[in-house]
């Protein structure tokens, strides 16, 4: 990373959600602050660099709902991603912007444990001086994102002017965002609207859950249409109307049917052609599906410049494919 010197951000105040109690101080903050360490974040902390109800604290102290976290932290320094030749797959571009369909596995922007191998270091290198800066050096032309293991259609803006406007689209939620996915059961009704609140899990800070009985829940809406059905699973299209994280997850698993191989959610992380078959496990079976079977299918957007509605499709990649036709075949329901 960068060696500039860090300049000071204005304190920061944070209210502990009643999801949060008992968290320790330094785990909540580096909930809030993913791009520091614990270890950097307990040093700011023991130095006197954050207030807990105006009083010092320690790591390990532990939270409660209400409380008020004030922090002070130098600017992380930030310089924009190494350029990375990372074959691309660019399903529409013009002057203002382009759509890449983003392979499963992929992290779209460096973080802590992901400093190489990510889409915008592929893009620095495909796009070089010609993508929006408003992101942020980490974040070149990049307005929206997806999971790691989540493929599909990506939106990328070559100028500022682009990026303000689809990022104002995303904003007031104009952007039609429809997913693919492939589940764990069959939902009972052939389409529905789930409108559920999502927050942070009350237990396990790294997933989020449906939270109807606390404040912490934020608004969240999904539309799903069951294409196909299945013994045991199901193929269906997915529209969130919210944009909160793990929202499609969160809402299918809450139906009873999670998205196959999401080991989050969905407590198992891989599935083989000999399972998919109803033959004996065994050690040496192939394994068809080892990510979550979820696919940004489609993007519906209006084209920053001339105001044209604009869809862009991102086809089902090799290994939704596989399982697929391994469903029809072996699974079809009489």
């Amino acid at each position: 990373m960068s060696s500039s010197k860090p300049r000071s951000l204005e304190p920061v105040e944070l209210t502990v959600e009643q999801a949060q109690a008992g968290w320790r101080l330094d785990q909540f903050l580096v909930y809030h602050f993913p791009e520091y360490t614990r270890s950097h974040l307990r040093r700011v902390i023991t130095a006197g660099g954050v207030r807990v109800d105006s009083k010092g604290g320690k790591p390990g102290y532990r939270l409660h709902p209400g409380q008020k976290v004030a922090i002070v932290l130098p600017e992380v320094p930030r310089q924009a991603p190494k350029p990375e030749n990372i074959p691309l797959e660019i399903l529409y571009e013009d002057d203002w912007l382009a759509v890449i369909n983003k392979p499963p596995g992929m992290v779209v922007h460096p973080a802590r444990g992901h400093w190489s191998g990510t889409l915008a270091g592929a893009l620095q290198y495909h796009f070089a001086g010609r993508l929006s800066g408003l992101g942020g050096p980490t974040r070149p032309g990049i307005v929206h994102r997806l999971d790691r293991d989540t493929s599909g259609a990506i939106l990328v803006a070559k100028h500022d002017l682009a990026h303000g406007r689809l990022a104002g689209q995303f904003y007031r939620r104009e952007v039609e965002k429809e997913y693919f996915a492939i589940v764990t059961g069959s939902p009972q009704r052939d389409r529905d609207v789930i409108c559920l609140p999502i927050g942070v899990h009350p237990a396990q800070r790294e997933k989020m859950a449906i939270r109807t009985t606390s404040f912490s829940g934020r608004p969240a809406e999904t539309f799903y249409e069951v294409l196909e059905r299945f013994v045991g699973f199901a193929a269906v299209r997915v529209i969130p109307k919210t944009g909160r994280t793990h929202q499609i997850r969160v809402h299918l698993d809450h139906l009873g049917c999670p998205v196959l191989c999401d080991r989050q959610y969905g407590g198992r992380s891989r599935i083989t052609r000999a399972e998919l078959r109803g033959e004996a496990p065994s050690a040496e079976a192939e394994v068809l599906l080892s990510r979550q079977a979820l696919h940004a299918h489609r993007l519906t957007f209006l084209h920053p410049g001339t105001g044209q509605k604009l869809s862009v499709e991102a086809p089902l990649p090799d290994d939704l494919c596989k399982v697929l036709d391994e469903l029809r075949q072996h699974r079809r329901l009489q």
